[in-house]
């Protein structure tokens, strides 16, 4: 993995040849940090991290959360259960993002006014459900191939000590799965980051939207979203960095407990 530190260097490099060339097309003073208006750029859209970061950590925990209750009835004896999952993962998964947005801000509200509710919802929370929903689909299936993972000697040894399907699923299978499946569910965290840029169409101020209003103020649209650009991959990279790390944590407590 290419280290952080060279990256910023060779974008702070990048921005002063740009600088200080003698092009016109080229106007990397809207973020020098050099200046103060460059630098007040910089940190506006730097603010944009902290609503972007929370943002993504509330939709994935609802996510995890939806995913394994949608998860769940896929593996019943009853068909009218494993049916409502399957309709509820492939509808779900079929709808792209951002009509979903546009119906969950704009169209669940007047939902709720017709049952008598008087319940609005902001960018930030109509942001929060969509991505939440949006990613339960992915999220479900996950949890599928993980708990299918677990061989039927684990459920069958469960049943021949006495425990109930439920109880089977919450002591044996289930913590088993878990642990299989976090990776996959890091990698879907770094999905919902990227997902989250859509939030700036409804007005939230995250870092796109920040973006976007820096570029209709200075009309710099390639320096702006270049520094956009890294934000995001400076952001993935860590959390890249985060999953690779679980991933071999994960891998040397199996191989010890072998």
């Amino acid at each position: 993995m290419i280290k952080l530190k060279y990256i910023l260097a060779l974008f702070f490099i990048f921005s002063f040849v740009g600088c200080s060339g003698n092009s016109g097309n080229w106007g990397w003073y809207v973020i020098d940090p050099t200046t103060k208006s460059g630098l007040a750029n910089i940190k506006f859209l730097v603010g944009g991290f902290g609503a972007t970061i929370l943002l993504s950590l509330i939709a994935a925990l609802i996510s995890i959360i939806l995913g394994l209750i949608v998860a769940l009835p896929s593996f019943s004896n009853n068909v009218f259960f494993r049916s409502l999952n399957r309709i509820y993962v492939e509808f779900i998964r079929a709808i792209p993002l951002l009509p979903m947005l546009f119906w969950v801000f704009y169209g669940l509200p007047v939902i709720f006014q017709s049952l008598g509710l008087k319940i609005q919802i902001d960018a930030f929370w109509g942001a929060v459900i969509t991505l939440a929903i949006s990613d339960s689909a992915f999220t479900a299936e996950i949890y599928r191939a993980g708990i299918q993972s677990i061989s039927k000697g684990q459920r069958e040894a469960a049943q021949t000590i006495g425990l109930t399907q439920y109880q089977a699923m919450r002591y044996v299978i289930l913590p088993q799965a878990i642990r299989r499946i976090l990776p996959p569910l890091a990698n879907q965290f770094i999905y919902i980051v990227k997902m989250s840029a859509f939030a700036s169409v409804i007005g939230m101020q995250e870092l796109t939207r920040r973006a976007n209003e820096i570029v209709v103020t200075e009309y710099r649209p390639l320096e702006i979203y270049t520094l956009l650009i890294l934000e995001y991959l400076i952001l993935v990279l860590v959390i890249s960095f985060g999953v690779r790390w679980l991933e071999r944590k994960l891998g040397s407590d199996e191989s010890n407990s072998n």
